[in-house]
């Protein structure tokens, strides 16, 4: 199984913390099955320590960005801060990237289980 991965794991992973996310990460790396959300690049990127990292993102896939990505994104963000949940861009846009491409994401991030329930989102187990 293929599977994307959110900015906050890689994070823990880059300040070596040691978890069952991490191991996931690392087992889905060496087996050519994680992807990152294009967004992800950014997010990290965006970071103090994106030297260290940037040469391992480097040789990850990325999920594509397809036709009508940024409407259905809208779409996901228009129907979670209509029902008052919080819905940052970043957070819409990995999640549309991971609905487009049929991926579990990844993540520690608590504000996705909202797309979990409102756009079907799924999140990784570990």
């Amino acid at each position: 199984m293929s599977f994307a991965v959110d900015s906050s794991v890689l994070i823990a992973y880059f300040n070596g913390e040691k978890a069952p996310d991490i191991e996931l990460i690392i087992k889905a790396a060496s087996d050519g099955k994680l992807f990152l959300p294009p967004v992800v690049i950014t997010e990290v990127l965006s970071t103090s320590e994106y030297r260290k990292i940037w040469g391992y993102l480097e040789g990850l896939p990325v999920l594509p960005v397809t036709e009508g990505y940024w409407e259905r994104t809208a779409d996901i963000r228009r129907i979670l801060m209509e029902k008052n949940l919080k819905s940052h861009l970043g957070d819409a846009l990995i999640c549309q990237s991971c609905l487009d491409s049929n991926v579990p994401l990844i993540t520690r991030d608590k504000d996705f289980r909202h797309y979990k329930i409102l756009a079907g989102l799924t999140l990784a187990k570990y």
